[in-house]
């Protein structure tokens, strides 16, 4: 059975997609941008102010589904310059400190709204 999970915490969806959408015990969470829900704009600053508003924005998806993110098992971290890997690695250990997930990281051409990261995990109940 699916179930779409959303929350006011986080960002809305910008196009025809979910937040994240559970099905079979898996979480699958939709690519977060640094967009803070509160104003509905981007959080300005380094990648590292974009990488903690994005992993909060997932935090809140995982907390709405009931999870936390020690029960993340994969992301996905695309960043626009991968000379910010190292500070965006910086604050992603502060939010997973044990039993990492498994993590693929790329450098892209462009992300939405022209930020500087963008985050989507895989959570398993």
């Amino acid at each position: 059975m699916k179930r779409i999970i959303s929350t006011e915490k986080a960002p809305k969806a910008v196009g025809p997609y979910s937040q994240a959408v559970e099905v079979n015990g898996f979480v699958f969470i939709s690519g977060q941008v640094p967009i803070d829900s509160s104003t509905g704009k981007i959080v300005e600053g380094n990648v590292e102010a974009q990488t903690e508003q994005v992993l909060k924005n997932i935090g809140a998806i995982l907390e709405e589904a009931g999870l936390t993110y020690e029960n993340v098992v994969k992301t996905t971290c695309l960043l626009s310059d991968m000379d910010n890997f190292a500070p965006m690695n910086q604050v992603y250990a502060k939010y997973f400190t044990k039993e990492m997930p498994a993590r693929a990281a790329y450098g892209v051409v462009k992300l939405p709204l022209g930020v500087m990261v963008e985050i989507e995990a895989i959570a398993a109940r």
